[in-house]
């Protein structure tokens, strides 16, 4: 029935507005260098620390937002976890991974804590980017690769770049939701004693809404990692290249123990995340 209807050329307009993007290298080539910056203090950072000391630091920080609850099972695990990293030489590795993850976060996190505050404020701006959000929660992942790689090139950028689009949405639902769950009451106290619009977000309205909030960087944090892992297809260094050299050799033994690494890494970073939102529920 459908023969006779022709077919869109959407393949076509997509290739002409890729291509259309691509004059503008100067500002790509900005925020590449930007971006590139970013990952390159995380990463400087990581590699200033001895490994000794940045095991050191991740277990006292766990012991310090866990202070409540006493989690050994956890401090254990990390220590245990970060030392068989190091044992089995993927520590370089696993910083870079992280450095891309806390890239792709940091930047998910100040793009899209203001487009959960403006879907708050705003039911228009609501209707509109909720269908967008919907469009960049359920698009695979691998095709953020291409317009990524098309647009910055290949290398860590282009993963960062394609980690963020993919893992911003659950930060600006959640930041959304926690602002409009703030009790009305609260709201109009605060219109009661004055306050302007800036002083109910800031201290009233966000404060509230810290539980919802950093649920969302959790999320985001994982799908980030998640992410980062798959741009280890268009050069993007750390654990994931590691797990796609082990599958183009058919390597199943360090396939498995970069694998290891990931799950890891992935365990300490979701833990601590929910463990500070614990500790902000708690204070």
């Amino acid at each position: 029935m459908l023969t006779n209807i022709p077919q869109l050329p959407l393949a076509h307009w997509i290739d002409a507005f890729v291509d259309w993007l691509v004059q503008f290298t100067g500002f790509f080539n900005a925020v590449t260098n930007f971006i590139g910056s970013i990952n390159s203090a995380f990463q400087w950072v990581f590699d200033l620390l001895p490994i000794w000391l940045f095991i050191l630091i991740v277990v006292a920080l766990t012991f310090y937002v866990n202070r409540h609850e006493q989690n050994w099972t956890l401090l254990v695990f990390e220590l245990l976890g970060l030392i068989l990293i190091w044992n089995l030489d993927y520590w370089r590795d696993m910083t870079q991974t992280l450095s891309l993850v806390l890239t792709s976060s940091l930047i998910a996190l100040v793009i899209g804590i203001p487009l959960g505050i403006l879907m708050a404020k705003s039911n228009i701006a609501e209707i509109i980017l909720k269908p967008i959000l919907d469009f960049m929660q359920t698009m695979p992942a691998f095709v953020y690769l291409i317009p990524a790689v098309a647009l910055f090139g290949i290398g860590m950028v282009p993963g960062i770049v394609a980690s963020v689009i993919f893992a911003m949405p659950p930060t600006v639902r959640m930041t959304n939701m926690g602002i409009r769950e703030v009790p009305d009451e609260l709201i109009e106290a605060a219109d009661s004693f004055g306050s302007t619009e800036w002083q109910k977000l800031f201290k009233v309205e966000l404060p509230l809404a810290k539980t919802s909030l950093m649920a969302g960087v959790n999320q985001s944090m994982m799908l980030s990692l998640s992410m980062v892992v798959i741009a280890s297809m268009i050069g993007a260094m750390g654990l994931g290249t590691k797990v796609y050299f082990a599958v183009g050799r058919n390597d199943a033994g360090n396939g498995f123990a970069a694998g290891l690494a990931i799950v890891i890494l992935a365990i300490i970073l979701d833990r601590l995340t929910q463990s500070l939102t614990r500790s902000r529920k708690q204070g």
